[in-house]
């Protein structure tokens, strides 16, 4: 599985990639999308939608399965990538690059701290 060390990771199998100023880019981990299967729908957050840890904050829709995403933080949605509204299986093929799912504004840059980084995650999967 790929889990690259820059990001941060919740056990959710969301991953956040840290912007400047406050801003974090969310998707799913390559072991999620290996796990749902071909991914032929993403349910994407509305722009300016409040988020909170733990929060259902869309789906993404699998030949397999439904499967909720968890907001791994607090705050603002600020950006969608609606490239996945007409090609979801970005999110099989890049899931850490085409196939991110949205950008939130941190309202705590604190919970950062909560999350999990590359070793610690690849013991949850490997465990």
């Amino acid at each position: 599985m790929n889990v690259p060390q820059e990001l941060r990771y919740s056990a959710d199998h969301e991953w956040v990639r840290i912007h400047d100023g406050g801003r974090v880019r969310i998707g799913i981990t390559d072991y999620a999308q290996d796990a749902l299967g071909d991914i032929v729908f993403v349910d994407l957050p509305a722009v300016g939608t409040a988020v909170s840890p733990g929060a259902v904050f869309g789906e993404v829709e699998s030949t397999k399965s439904v499967s909720e995403l968890f907001a791994p933080l607090s705050g603002t949605v600020v950006a969608v990538n609606d490239e996945l509204d007409s090609g979801p299986e970005r999110v099989n093929e890049d899931p850490y690059g085409d196939g991110w799912i949205c950008e939130i504004e941190l309202s705590d840059p604190a919970e950062l701290d909560d999350l999990m980084d590359a070793a610690a995650y690849t013991a949850l999967i490997e465990g």
